[in-house]
């Protein structure tokens, strides 16, 4: 008997022996699950393809619970709003919900949109500038709307010439905890297109190497911040950071204020598209903005 066993395994030149070892697909899912836990997202969805095991592992409810922030379901009543599509979003898995909100979603009337980075799940707000109060918009021989494919919100305020120039906005929403950034997205020049491809007109730019304008934050809990800068490069569209706030209590709306003012009345300006106002994690302005971020 002795001499058959050994034969077997000579004759299959070890793969007796080989069958016998471990593989990947043999760990439970439930230690697959505890070491994807502390990968990026899509590090989970990347090794999510290896085999089944994996597979099954990488739906874990406690997984996506811990990459969401933890104030999800305030982000959650906030975007969807009535009480059906709430209803509907709290029987997605959390996986599938994590993956609807990495999208970015429009609320308040589509003049704002809110989306989770993908890789951290840190939360990032967009504000049209439609939704901010502009000095004279209304009055077409300053302001007009024109619609652009280079806005995430397909319109922008362009200033032909003003003298008094102030752009004022305000947001309140619950944050999780963290150190957050407000940018200004501007450009000087008037986007457009010719027989198909870009083109910035710059008939209007004028005034604004003359003085800096001025940004301002103010927080509903003593947070105050002010700075100031020239604006630059025409014909590209430049993230001016205003200032950063830290947020504590993630249980608690912070309210914001800002504004972004050039109201030296000795000489005119024109020739700006006010686009947006984001806030972001503030670890997240290389990745997010690259070389289009200009620090006042």
């Amino acid at each position: 008997m002795r001499a058959n066993v050994s034969g077997i395994t000579a004759d299959n030149n070890g793969d007796e022996l080989s069958s016998l070892r471990p593989r990947l697909s043999d760990m439970p899912k439930s230690c697959v699950a505890l070491v994807l836990m502390h990968l990026d997202p899509p590090e989970i969805c990347k090794l999510a393809r290896l085999n089944r095991a994996f597979r099954g592992a990488s739906s874990a409810y406690f997984i996506w619970e811990s990459k969401l922030p933890s104030n999800y379901q305030f982000i959650v009543d906030k975007v969807f709003g009535s009480s059906s599509k709430t209803n509907i979003v709290k029987y997605l898995s959390k996986k599938h919900l994590y993956a609807r909100l990495c999208s970015p979603s429009p609320f308040d009337g589509g003049n704002k949109e809110m989306w989770l980075d993908k890789n951290t799940g840190g939360v990032c707000v967009s504000i049209s500038s439609k939704a901010l109060a502009i000095t004279g918009i209304d009055d077409r021989r300053y302001w007009t709307h024109i619609s652009t494919e280079e806005s995430r919100f397909q319109s922008v305020a362009y200033l032909q010439q003003i003298w008094w120039f102030e752009v004022d906005g305000k947001f309140e929403f619950q944050f999780s905890v963290g150190t957050y950034s407000l940018f200004f997205r501007l450009q000087l020049g008037k986007p457009s297109k010719r027989l198909g491809r870009r083109v910035c007109k710059f008939e209007h730019v004028h005034g604004w190497d003359i003085k800096p304008v001025h940004f301002q934050l103010t927080t509903s809990d003593g947070q105050h911040a002010v700075s100031q800068c020239f604006l630059e490069n025409p014909g590209h569209w430049a993230y001016y950071r205003v200032a950063d706030f830290i947020v504590e209590d993630p249980s608690e709306s912070t309210k914001i204020k800002f504004s972004l003012t050039q109201i030296d009345c000795t000489h005119t300006k024109g020739g700006l598209c006010v686009d947006s106002v984001l806030i972001c994690p503030s670890n997240f302005e290389k990745s997010l903005l690259g070389h289009s971020c200009k620090r006042c």
